[in-house]
């Protein structure tokens, strides 16, 4: 157990973002949630996933929607409140502790806000290792855990409290009442206890993000290079060096869809790389061949500083460093594959490790 202070939320912002790919929502607006929340209430108590009881009710918070309504629709923190106040009534019991349902860039910051305001601690584990734009694409769907009963809330305080027969149906439930509020949600979902937590979440997520904002903050301060550090820490590769020449976005069906092109620079001068996203990017692929496809991590850094850019923040001329991460290994399981694969998504080509289609690529330059 340790205390997170405004240094740790400033390096985990950093750090959630690149980890959400693109998505996750803005970490701006989520750091600055959480830095008022510490002022107001003093640090925020982050538990190991050991430390929590067997028997402990612990519940993620985070917002569903679309990263791109964040920016006129800024969340006021009554919202995740209400859930999950919500949430407690219907269970009638105590919520121990909270945690973020994802690593994106906002949602992994709201449960410390969240935490702050009700005295409950953070647990340091996810449900993804990155961002999914769907509620059943988290690593306790593949171990059987149910994301109802869940509570949705909007600013206007309005809250919907979901029971349903799969966790598929409460994605296509919960995401048609989030168009309808607005846009975007605060929500508690997946209530678990201890021993779940321990079986299917990802551990240590939120000290992995902080160690990358840590390494990215240092390095500017050291004058090395940034991005070698992220590559280090995350296992990662670089896929593509180039400038955004177009972005092609919009907000439809509760999602930020779209595509950008990159014309490469240096050694990538005379390709274009496109990458697709839904929230999150999904698939990165030049003419010739795909550099990198979900559930691997695809991250766009800015190549001077290195700092994560959303695919809100995706603009033209902007000059960028496209990596490649592996995913947790629960995600290249048969189930993993199948829930948030390439083919899920609608793109025909199978899925194959970043590690494999980068020593490809070697080879086919060599």
């Amino acid at each position: 157990m340790r205390y997170i202070g405004k240094q740790e939320i400033e390096d985990i912002a950093v750090g959630a973002a690149l980890l959400g790919t693109g998505g996750g929502g803005d970490p701006y607006i989520g750091k600055l949630m959480a830095l008022q929340a510490i002022e107001e209430f003093g640090p925020i108590k982050l538990l190991d996933v050991d430390e929590v009881p067997d028997d402990a009710l612990v519940v993620p918070s985070g917002m569903m929607g679309a990263p791109t309504v964040m920016i006129e629709k800024a969340p006021s923190g009554e919202e995740a409140i209400g859930a999950f106040k919500s949430l407690e009534e219907y269970l009638g019991k105590e919520v121990y502790a909270t945690m973020p349902i994802e690593a994106g860039g906002l949602n992994s910051l709201l449960p410390f806000a969240l935490a702050a305001r009700l005295g409950l601690p953070v647990v340091d584990v996810d449900g993804m290792g990155r961002a999914f734009p769907e509620l059943q694409m988290v690593t306790f769907y593949l171990d059987g855990v149910s994301a109802t009963p869940l509570v949705i809330a909007d600013e206007k305080g309005n809250t919907s409290l979901l029971k349903t027969i799969n966790n598929v149906w409460a994605e296509r439930i919960a995401r048609t009442s989030t168009i309808e509020m607005g846009g975007s949600v605060m929500m508690a979902i997946y209530p678990m206890n201890g021993r779940n937590l321990k079986e299917s979440g990802i551990h240590h997520i939120l000290a992995l993000e902080e160690q990358i904002g840590k390494a990215i903050r240092l390095a500017k301060q050291e004058g090395k290079a940034p991005i070698k550090e992220i590559l280090q820490l995350t296992n990662g590769h670089e896929l593509f060096k180039g400038k955004v020449i177009d972005v092609n976005r919009k907000t439809e069906t509760g999602f930020a869809r779209g595509t950008a092109t990159l014309e490469g620079l240096d050694s990538n001068l005379g390709q274009e790389l496109e990458l697709k996203f839904q929230n999150e990017h999904l698939i990165a692929k030049t003419k010739e061949r795909v550099l990198c496809v979900t559930p691997d991590l695809i991250a766009v850094l800015d190549a001077e500083t290195g700092l994560p850019v959303t695919t809100e923040g995706l603009r033209y001329g902007a000059r960028c460093v496209v990596i490649g991460m592996p995913c947790d290994p629960k995600w290249r399981t048969e189930k993993g594959i199948k829930t948030c694969g390439p083919g899920y998504f609608g793109y025909d080509v199978d899925y194959r490790p970043v590690e494999e289609l980068v020593l490809e690529g070697v080879k086919t330059i060599g």
